[in-house]
């Protein structure tokens, strides 16, 4: 079933699918997956669409975090993920998650924090808050006193539940599109997984968002830690 999106012809996939890919891109498709650069008619399109129509469920994003997600079944290997992510209710938030922060970063994954069920799936957040690798990358005019209060707030209501995460592109294997079946994730539990070549990557997520995972470590000493579920990684 195909259905049109200004005036392009898109796969329709059914469920929860978070990717579709465009006939023409699939035809003739660049390097990066992006096709060819978007015409002056398609710039138009977007633009208009993106005034008469209605964006809801986006509305309700109102968290940015960064971190850094491991391959379950090869946790040598990792990538940047950028998670903009809404709360259903007290116990429930979802996220996209894309390669960058940038305009057209390429969504790459999604995850759910739960509570119960599936547990081999998961992934407790406590260490990735206590030592610093997950933050929420500060707007350039807040003073970093009021947002260090703002994030360490945020990080006590993470630390007490758990993720699931799925990549559907493999973006640091160079896939052009979302190929192949979704990547179970998982994130940093233990000092032994920050090996040298994800702490270069961290010193460089922090200097590009004017951040440091040292002090926010210092930072979050106090932070209450849960008792982590045996069955959870």
């Amino acid at each position: 079933m195909t259905r049109a999106c200004l005036g392009w012809d898109w796969l329709g996939i059914s469920g929860s699918s978070v990717t579709s890919i465009p006939l023409r891109v699939r035809q003739r498709q660049g390097k990066d997956g992006s096709g060819e650069p978007l015409s002056p008619e398609s710039r138009t399109l977007n633009a208009v669409s993106g005034l008469v129509q209605e964006f809801e469920p986006l509305k309700n994003v109102c968290g940015y975090l960064n971190a850094f997600h491991l391959y379950a079944d090869e946790p040598s290997k990792f990538v940047e993920a950028h998670h903009y992510c809404a709360s259903l209710n007290e116990d429930f938030r979802q996220c996209l998650i894309y390669e960058s922060g940038e305009k057209n970063a390429r969504l790459i994954g999604t995850l759910r924090d739960l509570e119960e069920s599936e547990r081999r799936l998961w992934h407790s957040h406590v260490f990735e808050i206590k030592s610093g690798m997950l933050i929420m990358p500060k707007p350039s005019l807040v003073p970093e006193a009021a947002w260090e209060i703002a994030e360490n707030k945020e990080m006590e209501q993470l630390i007490q539940v758990y993720g699931k995460i799925y990549h559907t592109w493999q973006v640091d294997r160079g896939d052009p599109l979302p190929i192949g079946a979704p990547k179970l994730m998982t994130s940093v539990t233990e000092e032994a997984e920050l090996h040298g070549g994800l702490l270069e990557k961290m010193k460089e997520r922090d200097k590009k968002l004017v951040a440091d995972y040292n002090r926010k470590k210092e930072a979050r000493k106090e932070l209450v830690e849960p008792k982590i579920h045996p069955d959870y990684r």
